[in-house]
């Protein structure tokens, strides 16, 4: 149970932490209208899974908190947002961009392992309640890695010939 109970709190960390980038990244990259709209939707996401795990803390000794507030606040959105539209013209936030789908892949892809060894447990403990919140958050996690693999896949060839 102990294992259980500590790679809960790695996921719950990771999961808290990607929406915190997630978040980032799209107030970073205002301009980037899909990166933008796409990582506001993974963000929220990642705080579902946050709320599940907390939710599910209690039956493995363990206690998480639930999702944090928004950290983004309406000045910050606003300083970001003529951030963005500034570096939008240069060519450097092209590799800012690459850089934090980086970032956001690895983020994802951990996990990713984390929820697959939940579920891996789960399965030889007969533990359902475990294994249905992993089989409900595991395929989104693995569509926000396929997303940020996508992302990189699709502007890596304009962003690193262009400079």
């Amino acid at each position: 149970m102990k294992g259980i109970t500590l790679t809960l709190r790695a996921l719950h960390h990771g999961e808290r932490a990607l929406e915190k980038d997630l978040l980032a990244a799209a107030a970073r990259h205002r301009t980037e209208h899909e990166v933008h709209h796409v990582a506001l939707d993974l963000a929220r996401w990642s705080r579902e899974h946050t709320a599940r795990l907390a939710a599910l803390a209690p039956h493995y000794d363990a206690e998480l908190s639930g999702p944090s507030a928004r950290p983004l606040s309406g000045v910050a959105d606003a300083l970001r947002a003529k951030a963005a539209e500034a570096l939008g013209h240069r060519p450097e936030p092209g590799l800012l961009l690459l850089h934090d789908l980086r970032a956001l892949h690895l983020a994802a892809a951990g996990n990713s392992l984390h929820w697959e060894m939940l579920a891996q447990a789960a399965r030889a403990g007969r533990d359902d309640r475990l294994l249905d919140t992993a089989s409900a958050c595991h395929p989104e996690t693995l569509r926000q890695v396929r997303w940020t693999n996508t992302m990189v896949k699709v502007l890596s060839p304009q962003i690193l010939t262009s400079l």
